[in-house]
């Protein structure tokens, strides 16, 4: 039970209750000399005890007792009295038992059976512990008192009941018997709490400093934490071991694992290529029904569009029905009125005076004149029209060409820049190559020197790379480049804290926004990568990793983990280098090839490079050099020919425009004419001579019904309404013939605009006629049509169920596919003759994933567990180091309280003493002196007389009660070897601190009357029965801590 309490004594907070001690708080840094302690005087007026006390004890068939108890017990001091063998020790054992504490731990027997009375076959304890107030325990299910039974059977086994304060059981369980003392802090085998009768007479008797120094170790549990530490440690020591054989079995494990995976990797393609001809049937079964629900959709539009034409060609036969019965009765009114108009104007025309027909014929001839003038002017009109537009087209060709001049001439110049940026910078590199790789390059390693010699850096930075590179083939510069690309700017670093520094330095030479060189962090290792089981190999060409001379492995390896080199095959001639890997299988592990030209080759496609020359790698500078240069003046001159061109070509465009407004403004004086001829036309028409009043206003009438007559042929709907006020004109026009008979000649002129109109309405009914059978034959034909693509959407529907069902069968879940299905079948077999070539290849694909996986799977569980280990290991070292500093301090301060209990307790007889606790040798020393402590030596208590060391062991006991926590003290024949002087004043002391402590219960056993005790409520004394006759001693033998405990 010790254990459970370990993490109290790290804890003021762990009492139950808050009360005040005779101890003033003491600084727990300081030393112990610092500390003080005050006591007061007098009657205290704390409360007496709610929770944890003994409130009463039976005992049946326990020992050698049939029936003991129940024993009421006083809330503050009780004094259990009696003769030996009264059962006075039998209470305190019981007391001991029956709150779970073991048989060795009461020195009364070594197993539970002994306990049972002789003749019986168990014995039974029943304790009850207060339970109220505000730190009760489970206070709604227990109410104010806890009651333990314990049983015990002859076999030595026991079993607890834990019943509430109304006798139901509430639990059988000794966990919930642990908890309750935990939560009263109760400690059945701490002797400060029950200090048993063997346990005090070796304590008082004994004369050696180790014991003394156990029984304080042990009264105050630092004993048990002390040994917890122990254990902790030894637990640390026996962790570490196992990291380290864990740590030479995960090199064991990695290697293990890279040779798995190394195996899995190159049947990894196998597994992707199957999955993905899983994946493209899929897409096959779908993209099926994808085409016919695409031939459906279009069918359905097909039919819609055509309903929706047929609705439309209904509604315009419909409309045009009601047009044709419309204009067939306009017609029939026209013609009538016509012939009417026609008998009439035969008459007037015989009786019409000719006078004026000498004037109309010159009129005519006038109009003849300007309508021939008007011809000749809309041809004029015309061909100035025509002008414009090819004006207008040749300043648009010349603009278009003009654009393109000028964005030709800006890519020429843009290709100016970079060429003379790269001029420069090789001509930088003839002095430091190392410009070639930028600018800032030497200044950046520079400071790379500085900071390492500076100890910034674990390992000096590796970099640029391209500079630690050098080439066998010359030829073969651009196809490296074009597979390295950036690596050859880039930088290596050991860990990311150089990352982090080389970051740092970047940052003053490459301002935000530019692109900075890449950073690869990777362990530095003296030695190369052993490529040779993954390395492409073909007799003719090289890999990039066997065309480069590098003398840094750093360098090497880095490329190997970032451009897989070994793997990469320089290949000088395109032709080859596509039957090398395009016409044959390519070679093994080659996944792609580069040729001279800088092109890229892999085993499906083929990729253009987008440089001319190399670079970074050229040996030849000189020569770059000149080549560039001369491509410059090329771009120069080029750029000279481009301003020229555009210089022609604005002078055109401004010349052009020039002539373009010329003749909009000889267009726009045609018009003018033309409008004025018209015009003069018009008027020689409308002009009549001698003309009446009435005549004039008939004319206005005739020329208004022909406006009329005009709209009948826009629309159909106002025809009938634009004759009902024709004929109201005319009957008009006759009411007024009379009055005008004498120049009724000119109303002949009305005759050839109504017979115009009448030819126009008989043509619009012709053309109505010919509209309606037109709407009916076309609806005809569209409805035929339509039917043939229902019955066609009829089939197609039934073929896509068939395709939906198949679908489904092959993918449940539909898939989106992108492609059609015949690119889909050509992938599937294409995909199937590589899977059949790679089964062909490689053994048994599962069992190779299967070891991979198992041996990597063992690899991470093992590195999980190490790392988990580690943290422990780290986290339990702070712990402990945090812990075991509290530990020593609180372990000074106990003994410095000790200490001052003590002095403070035997001052009251006038005696001095003095505690000497040697943690190190692990002793306790105590000197005492009685009488006049400054006239006196200090003597051992060894010296003392019994009843002197009696006392002192007396007071040493109540300073540990006052440095301890526990809601009650049992104590048995505390004052054996004492007489009566000291007897008294021992008493005294004890009754003095249970006064000053109510709120704790003190059981104390002796063979005394104690009738000299004074009179208090506080104080409750109980006394034993006489033992039966014949029973002297009980029936125990001493023990030994070997000998069996018990198994409750």
């Amino acid at each position: 039970m010790a254990k459970r309490k370990e993490g109290n004594f790290f804890s003021p907070g762990n009492a139950k209750r808050p009360r005040q001690e005779e101890l003033d708080d003491f600084d727990k840094d300081g030393d112990e000399d610092e500390c003080t302690v005050s006591f007061t005087n007098g009657t205290s007026t704390l409360t007496a005890a709610e929770v944890g006390i003994i409130e009463s004890i039976q005992l049946r068939n326990f020992m050698c007792h049939s029936m003991l108890g129940p024993f009421k017990f006083g809330s503050n001091v009780n004094f259990v009295v009696g003769n030996n063998g009264s059962g006075k020790s039998a209470v305190l054992t019981a007391l001991i038992v029956g709150l779970g504490g073991k048989a060795v731990a009461t020195n009364r027997g070594s197993s539970l059976k002994g306990f049972v009375k002789d003749g019986q076959n168990s014995a039974d304890i029943s304790i009850t512990l207060r339970n109220r107030g505000d730190d009760a325990y489970r206070a709604s299910v227990y109410g104010d008192s806890i009651i333990v039974q314990q049983h015990i059977s002859m076999d030595g086994s026991r079993s607890y009941k834990l019943k509430s304060e109304t006798g139901a059981l509430v639990s059988t369980r000794k966990e919930e018997l642990i908890g309750i003392l935990d939560h009263f802090n109760i400690q059945v085998d701490n002797p400060v709490s029950v200090l048993t009768q063997e346990m005090s007479k070796q304590f008082l008797q004994s004369k050696n400093e180790g014991d003394k120094y156990k029984f304080f170790m042990k009264a105050t549990q630092l004993e048990q934490m002390k040994e917890d530490y122990s254990y902790i440690m030894e637990t640390k020591e026996r962790t570490k071991e196992q990291i380290n054989q864990g740590e030479e079995r995960l090199t064991e494990l990695k290697r293990q694992c890279l040779e798995k995976e190394e195996r899995f990797q190159s049947i990894a393609g196998l597994s992707t290529m199957k999955t993905n001809l899983e994946y493209l049937k899929h897409e096959m079964a779908w993209a099926v029904v994808n085409e016919i629900e695409k031939q459906l959709n279009a069918i359905r539009d097909n039919i819609k569009i055509g309903e929706d034409r047929a609705a439309r060609l209904e509604r315009k036969t419909e409309e045009q029905q009601v047009l044709y019965n419309h204009s067939l009765n306009e017609y029939r009114a026209l013609k009538k009125d016509d012939e009417q108009l026609c008998k009439r104007i035969e008459e007037l025309r015989k009786s019409a005076d000719q006078s004026l027909e000498p004037e109309r014929l010159e009129r005519q001839k006038k109009i003849s004149w300007l309508k021939e003038r008007v011809k000749v002017l809309q041809d004029q009109e015309s061909s100035v029209n025509q002008e414009i537009e090819q004006f207008q087209q040749a300043v648009e060709k010349d603009k278009e060409e003009h654009t393109r001049i000028k964005r030709e001439e800006l890519d020429v110049k843009n290709t100016l820049n970079y060429n003379q940026r790269q001029l420069k910078e090789l001509k930088d590199s003839k002095t430091d190559r190392l410009k070639r790789f930028g600018p800032h390059v030497p200044a950046l390693l520079e400071a790379i020197d500085d900071a390492y010699r500076r100890g910034h850096f674990t390992y000096k930075p590796v970099g640029p790379l391209g500079a630690c590179i050098h080439l066998r083939d010359t030829e073969l510069a651009l196809a490296i480049e074009s597979c390295l690309k950036g690596l050859l700017q880039a930088y290596c670093c050991h860990n990311h804290a150089d990352e982090r520094v080389l970051q740092a330095l970047m940052k003053r030479f490459y301002s935000p926004g530019t692109s900075r060189p890449q950073i690869i962090v990777s362990e530095f290792r003296n030695e190369v990568y052993d490529v040779r089981h993954r390395a492409a190999y073909h007799p003719e060409f090289p890999t990039v990793l066997t065309a480069l001379e590098i003398d840094n492995a750093v360098v090497t390896n880095s490329l190997i983990d970032m451009r897989s080199i070994e793997t990469v095959l320089l290949i000088k001639n395109n032709s080859v280098a596509r039957a090398v890997m395009q016409s044959q299988k390519p070679p093994k592990n080659c996944r792609e090839a580069f040729t001279a030209d800088g092109d890229q080759v892999f085993a499906g496609r083929y990729y253009s490079s987008e440089y001319t020359r190399p670079k970074f790698l050229s040996r030849d500078v000189d020569s770059e050099i000149s080549d560039l240069e001369n491509e410059v003046e090329n771009k120069k001159a080029q750029i000279s020919n481009l301003q020229q061109h555009l210089s022609a070509l604005e002078k055109d465009i401004k010349h052009n425009e020039e002539l373009l407004r010329r003749c909009q403004l000889h267009y726009k004086e045609l018009k003018m004419k033309i409008r004025r001829s018209i015009s003069e036309i018009r008027e020689l028409e409308n002009i009549e001579e001698h003309q009446s009043v009435d005549i004039a206003t008939l004319e206005d009438e005739a020329q208004e019904n022909k406006i009329k007559m005009k709209m009948v042929e826009k629309n159909m709907e106002q025809q009938k309404e634009n004759m009902e006020h024709f004929k109201s004109l005319k009957i008009e026009a006759e009411n007024k013939y009379d009055a005008i008979k004498q120049k009724i000649n000119q109303l002949s002129e009305l005759a050839d605009p109504l017979k115009d109109e009448l030819n126009l309405a008989d043509s619009e009914v012709d053309n109505q006629k010919r509209g309606k059978q037109h709407y009916e034959d076309k609806q005809k034909e569209h409805l035929d049509t339509l039917n043939k693509k229902k019955r066609e959407l009829d089939m197609k529907e039934k073929e896509l169920e068939e395709k939906m069902s198949q679908a489904r069968q092959i993918c449940p879940e539909r898939i989106e596919v992108k492609k059609s299905a015949s690119i889909l079948d050509k992938e599937i077999n294409r995909l199937r003759q590589k899977i059949q070539a790679e089964h062909a290849s490689h053994g048994d694909r599962e069992e190779i994933m299967r070891q991979y996986q198992e041996a990597r799977e063992t690899y991470l569980d093992l590195d999980n567990k190490v790392r988990t280990l580690k943290r422990f290991i780290k986290l339990l070292e702070e712990i402990m180091t945090h812990r075991y500093k509290t530990y020593q301090q609180f372990r000074r301060c106990l003994t410095l309280r000790c200490k001052l209990y003590f002095d403070n307790l035997l001052s009251q007889r006038a005696y001095c003493g003095k505690m000497n606790f040697d943690h190190k040798n692990e002793t306790l020393t105590i000197s005492v002196q009685p009488g006049e402590g400054n006239k006196a030596a200090f003597n051992d208590m060894k010296a003392l007389s019994g009843g002197e060391r009696s006392f002192s062991t007396v007071c040493f006991i109540l300073s540990l009660w006052s440095i301890a926590e526990s809601p009650f003290r049992c104590l048995d024949e505390f004052d054996v070897y004492m007489d009566m002087v000291n007897r008294r004043i021992a008493v005294d002391m004890i009754l003095k601190m249970a006064d000053s402590q109510r709120f704790r219960q003190f059981i104390l056993l002796t063979p005394q009357s104690m009738s000299s005790l004074p009179a208090s409520k506080l104080i409750r004394i109980l006394r034993m029965s006489d033992p039966e006759r014949g029973q002297t001693t009980l029936p125990f033998r001493p023990v030994s801590q070997g000998e069996e405990e018990d198994r409750g």
